[in-house]
This record gives structure tokens, C-alpha cells and sequence, in this order.
């Protein structure tokens, strides 16, 4: 610990220059509290605190020192993830690390999925997954692929995430590939992601039993980007509207009725969503079953954890996602075990709401186990309870009754809870939450390179690390700015040696 009133006397003693020793153990005390303290901040600070001059180079590199202290090495992190994915793995029987090393043995990419949540996503979510990336705060260039589920009660799941050193086709097919093999048996999956070409063709070539949901929030973007400058932001957002309408629809009758609301705005817009290939995410023409959920962006705790973190190593940053995943994961076990209700809390006081509200409508016997359902005098829909369908198409895209079948359930006494999907059970997010990640013992990882038993350098830096250089040179055959006096408005010198004296 560094004491104020001994800099202080350093400063006091014309000696406003401080070792590279002592500017290390103060930024470091500063780092403990503020972690993405920025080097002008930093400078501030100690000028103020200590009355020591720094320049931003100086700040900087105290900074460097110090997070390499409080931290350790960027670059002897990457030497220590052999260890990690060996003791990942033994740690927590069934899990996958697989790591990835270009020929001069620089890091490429590492895949990581425990047993916890392979098992949970597997006997106890919707077969939904969300992918989806993301930058991650490093000195050397890294991005973060995630595969995220939702359980019973639209919690998100983490399942499996990746880094990589760019975000591109081969990568997401590796990563796709990686998933696959990590899962103990095959099943129909829905995918949430990006309608990029080659995310598209890993899917179908990989999962080529599986359905691709498009982001709706993408697509969104892109809609935007194709209108951009033509109407103005209220025009705009109307059409945005009437988009997500679209694809919220459950009938394909009500998908139809919001795109001609969005071609009598503007009709380039309306060819806009017809040619985007709307089977791959309407609610009314998605073959799939997204329950609802339509988008890859979902907010999930990788990017809270992510972005909540200060710039870290790479062991580091792996740790701290397993750390929160292992909290995540044992705060619902504990949570659910306190549920007594047969569906999940949530769910069991909307089933309690909509049959208070069914008891207002009317139900007519039709052959078959078809009924008809009518609210008031025109709306009528058809609900047949062998197939789990009504025509509103609600049960069949949530996977819960929708408040027409839940009439036709209560007047032919039939039990609501067996026309709900199983997901949507306490059991159900019990099993999700079923088992455990285990921790690693952090503080064994080999700290020299010399004691790792595989050598691993990392990424080529894609551009020069530290603080961006001033100094610009001009490019051959530029001409140069002809220079012109203040004083007198002539040409060929200036104010300084100007012959006109004032």
C-alpha cells in the first residue's frame, strides 16, 4: 500500500517524476475499486491525489503493469488453457473443452459446454436454442459465440459458448459441429439466429432435421438500413411496427392484413418484407416451433456477464462465466425446490386468470372433439382438443391453452394441466436445474511457461497494442497547404516571420 504523505513529500521536493515501481503500486490501488479506470482518469486522479505529473503514455503503461499484477499475463493466460479444459473436464464428468491451436501454435478457438447444462437443456427445455455473439473485452482480439436455451419459466439457460478469434461462416459451422457432438442424443431443434447465408447453410448442413428462425431484431436492422433516408423517423417507425405485427400474427389472415397496413405506407418496404422469406420468422408461416420467441438477442446473462466484466485474461474471463453459471444454476434449483404447484408459479397464475375470464363464453358441441368457441355475437373460433388446435393458433405456437381451449376444457371437465406442455412444468424446471457445475481449483493453473505441459501463444494482435500514435506522415504527392501571414494576408509565410512589423 502506497501512503499519501510520502508521495506527497516527493512531490513537495521538486520531485514530480514517480518510479515506474511506485506509478504501478498507486494505479494499482486506484484498479481495485474502478477497474475500467481510463489512463486520462487515472492521471487526473494522481495529480490530484499526489500531485504528480503524468502524461497519458505514462498513465497508460501504469496501468498495463498493473492489471498484469492484480491479474496476471494476457499472454501466459493463453499457455494455461491446456490446464483449464483438462481440469474443466474432471471436474465435471461429461462436460467438452476443446481447444483449438493454429500450426505455430498460436490460439484458434475453444469450445466449452458442461454436463450441467448439456443435461438440463436436454431433458428439461423446449428445444430451442439462441444463437447468437459478441465482442469480449481483450487485449487480443476475441469474440464470444453463445448457444442459449429458455427454461419453463422464459429464464435463459446458458448451454455452450465459444471463443474465437473472428466471427465468420467457418466459425459458426466449428461451433455448430462442436454442439452437436457435445449432445447425447439427436432431437429436432429450432434455432433463433441471424439469417446470414452461411449461418444458415451450417445449420441445415449440420441440424439438417432442425428449423431456422430468423432474428427478428436483425431483420429489423436491415429493414432500417434499406429504408434509411427516404421517410422521415415517424414514418419509420410505423413501418417498423407494422413489421413486428407481421411477425407476431398467429393467423396467417391477420400476417397478410399487417403487411398491406405496410404497404399503404410505402411499397418498397412491403417488397422488402415479402422477398425476406417471412416462412423463417412469422409466427403464422414458421413451420418450427419458437413458442412465441423470435428473437436471438434475447438479453441473456452471457452479455450481462460479459459486458459487466473490466478487460481481462482469457483464463479469467472463462472463470468468470463459470462462475456465474454455477451461482445461476444453483440459485433456481433452490428456488424451484420451494414450488408446490403442479405448473410453474407463473404459469399456474395465468392458467387461474384465464379461467376466471373463460366462464364468459359460449361453447357449442361440434363432432369429433371439435368445438366452437364464441366471445359475443361475430367471434368464433374452433378448437379441437385431440390435436391441441384452435383456431386462433395460440396453443399451438405457445404450447399453452389459449383461452378459447381452456372454455372448451373446463365445460367438457377434462384436466387443464394434461393440455399443457410438458416444459412448463415444476418437474420440468427442476430436471433443468438438476445438476451441478463443480468448481476449479484456479489457484493450481501453472503461472510460469515453463510448467505448462503445452505451450499455447496467443492471437496475432490486429493492430499495435497501447495508446494510438499522433505522429501522422504525409502521403508522396500530397500537396502542401500554401501558407498565408495574419498580419499582412500575403502568401508564402507567416504571422511569425512576416517583414511588416507591428
Amino acid at each position: 500500500m502506497v501512503h499519501t504523505h510520502v508521495v506527497r513529500v516527493l512531490a513537495q521536493a521538486n520531485c514530480p517524476r514517480a518510479s515506474n515501481k511506485l506509478l504501478t503500486s498507486i494505479v494499482k490501488e486506484k484498479l481495485r475499486d474502478t477497474p475500467n479506470f481510463k489512463p486520462r482518469e487515472i492521471a487526473d486522479e494522481i495529480k490530484r491525489d499526489f500531485g504528480i505529473e503524468l502524461k497519458y503514455s505514462q498513465a497508460w503503461r501504469g496501468i498495463e503493469a498493473a492489471k498484469e499484477e492484480l491479474q496476471g499475463s494476457y499472454k501466459e493466460a493463453y499457455n494455461q488453457l491446456p490446464w483449464l479444459c483438462e481440469k474443466l473436464v474432471e471436474k465435471n464428468p461429461g462436460s467438452v473443452a476443446t481447444l483449438i491451436t493454429r500450426e505455430d501454435l498460436s490460439f484458434h478457438r475453444l469450445f466449452v459446454a458442461f454436463h450441467a447444462s448439456l443435461h438440463g437443456f436436454q431433458n428439461g427445455c423446449r428445444p430451442l436454442l439462441f444463437l447468437d455473439s459478441l465482442t469480449l473485452k481483450s487485449k487480443y482480439p476475441s469474440e464470444l459465440l453463445t448457444a442459449t436455451a429458455l427454461d419453463g419459466n422464459d429464464g435463459i439457460f446458458p448451454v455452450a459458448f465459444a471463443i474465437v478469434n473472428v466471427v465468420n461462416d467457418d466459425g459458426w459451422y466449428w461451433f455448430l459441429e462442436q454442439l452437436k457432438s457435445a449432445f447425447s442424443r439427436i432431437q429436432r431443434i429450432t434455432f433463433v439466429a441471424d439469417r446470414q447465408m452461411g449461418l444458415r447453410q451450417s445449420i441445415s448442413s449440420i441440424f439438417g432435421n432442425s428449423y431456422h428462425g430468423y432474428c427478428l431484431h436483425r431483420l429489423t436492422e436491415d429493414l432500417k438500413e434499406g429504408l434509411k433516408g427516404q421517410y422521415p423517423q415517424e414514418v419509420l417507425r410505423m413501418i417498423i411496427a407494422h413489421f413486428y405485427d407481421a411477425a407476431y400474427a398467429t393467423t396467417v389472415d391477420g400476417f397478410k392484413k399487417c403487411v398491406g397496413s405496410i404497404e399503404n405506407i410505402s411499397q418498397e418496404a412491403c417488397e422488402w418484407v415479402l422477398q425476406s422469406e417471412p416462412e423463417h420468422w412469422a409466427n403464422a408461416l414458421f413451420e418450427g416451433s419458437r413458442y412465441n420467441h423470435i428473437r436471438s438477442d434475447i438479453g441473456g446473462p452471457f452479455y450481462s456477464w460479459v459486458t459487466e466484466l473490466p478487460t481481462l485474461p482469457i483464463v479469467q474471463i472463462i472463470d468468470s462465466m463459470h462462475g456465474k453459471m454455477m451461482e445461476l444454476i444453483y440459485n433456481c434449483r433452490v428456488d424451484s425446490d420451494q414450488w408446490s404447484t403442479r405448473l410453474i408459479p407463473s404459469l399456474e397464475d395465468k392458467l387461474q386468470k384465464q379461467i376466471i375470464g373463460a366462464s364468459s363464453l359460449q361453447v357449442l358441441f361440434a363432432p369429433s372433439n371439435c368445438f366452437e368457441v364464441r366471445d359475443g355475437l361475430s367471434a368464433i373460433n374452433v378448437v379441437d382438443i385431440d390435436r391441441w388446435d384452435c383456431s386462433c393458433r395460440e396453443w399451438q405456437i405457445t404450447g399453452f391453452p389459449c383461452l378459447h381451449a381452456v372454455a372448451v376444457l373446463q365445460r367438457i371437465g377434462r384436466n387443464i394441466y394434461d393440455c399443457c406442455s410438458k416444459y412448463f412444468m415444476t418437474e420440468a424446471f427442476q430436471l433443468t436445474y438438476s445438476e451441478s457445475i463443480n468448481s476449479i481449483p484456479m489457484a493450481d493453473r501453472p503461472v510460469h511457461k515453463e510448467s505448462s505441459p503445452v505451450q499455447v501463444h496467443p492471437p496475432r494482435l490486429c493492430c499495435p497494442s497501447g495508446p494510438p500514435k499522433k505522429r501522422r506522415i504525409r502521403s508522396k504527392g500530397m500537396v502542401k497547404r500554401p501558407l498565408h501571414c495574419s498580419r499582412c494576408k500575403g502568401a508564402g509565410h507567416n504571422r511569425a516571420t512576416c517583414h511588416i512589423q507591428s
